[in-house]
């Protein structure tokens, strides 16, 4: 749970075994991969900036990671959902982005998430079965503030009567699908009859940060202006997916709409739902 919270699962906490390890213990793994179904694997190491100062320890956990539990469905014959990421595109050709489309990882750890793909193609051709969720900007309660997004920060600052801090220009477009909706894409992916492929997880729909800040300024009625500082290592310029083959294969589409969700957070001050 690197970048997960345990308070997050107190809703179901009596429903559920909980039990805090790591990926890389392959006893571990072992000993709880046996006779079960299929495991929605979500664990990573995920700071593009830090990726940067150790891409050893992001290859070893999610790489390494990645292929102990591939090795293990391989052995005890079970599916595995897991989270890839829109960064395997790197800045993209064309938009809105098919899963066909080039890959050109910018930074270590859109690298490792890409060199998870190799392995889930290796080891379908063993029979795992395995999906591949590419998720783009993720957002929705619950967010470490470690590695929240753009817009967990921007709200943060509302909240406090600050302006939202943009880092580069705010030209960059993304692509933000809601939380709720990336656990059905993984729910469905697990139930569905599809023992192998990628599939983008979006809303085929983009918004700049800088309009995205001016969205939240604009909800919360406070005359303010952003602010801009240094661009990021690292951070790609646009993201926006095209969400046909999901839709076609899997049956999954979104159903949050960004906007709607930020004017409620806003006007009904839910910012503990950030």
């Amino acid at each position: 749970m690197n970048t997960g919270k345990e308070e997050n699962l107190k809703s179901v906490i009596d429903k559920i075994t909980f039990l805090k390890d790591s990926i890389l213990n392959r006893e571990l793994l072992e000993k709880q991969s046996q006779n079960i179904d299929g495991i929605f694997h979500q664990a990573a190491l995920a700071s593009v900036q830090d990726s940067f100062s150790k891409p050893d320890v992001y290859h070893d956990v999610n790489v390494n990671g990645t292929e102990n539990i591939l090795k293990l469905a391989k052995k005890n014959d079970f599916r595995v959902v897991y989270a890839s990421s829109s960064s395997v595109y790197g800045n993209p050709e064309r938009i809105p982005i098919k899963e066909s489309d080039k890959k050109n990882p910018i930074n270590p750890y859109a690298e490792t998430k890409l060199k998870k793909e190799q392995l889930a193609i290796k080891y379908s051709e063993m029979g795992v079965k395995v999906i591949g969720l590419r998720y783009f900007n993720v957002f929705g309660k619950g967010q470490s503030k470690e590695y929240a997004g753009v817009l967990k920060l921007f709200l943060e600052r509302i909240r406090d009567k600050l302006p939202p801090k943009i880092n580069g220009d705010g030209t960059q477009f993304r692509d933000f699908v809601y939380v709720e909706d990336v656990a059905d894409a993984n729910i469905m992916s697990m139930d569905s009859d599809i023992n192998h492929g990628f599939y983008n997880v979006g809303t085929n729909t983009s918004i700049t940060i800088l309009d995205l800040a001016k969205t939240i300024i604009k909800s919360s009625g406070l005359d303010i202006q952003p602010i801009f500082g240094p661009a990021l290592k690292g951070d790609v310029q646009r993201t926006i997916a095209n969400i046909d083959l999901i839709k076609e294969e899997i049956g999954w589409e979104p159903t949050i709409l960004l906007e709607k969700w930020i004017e409620e957070i806003i006007s009904m001050n839910k910012f503990d739902e950030i």
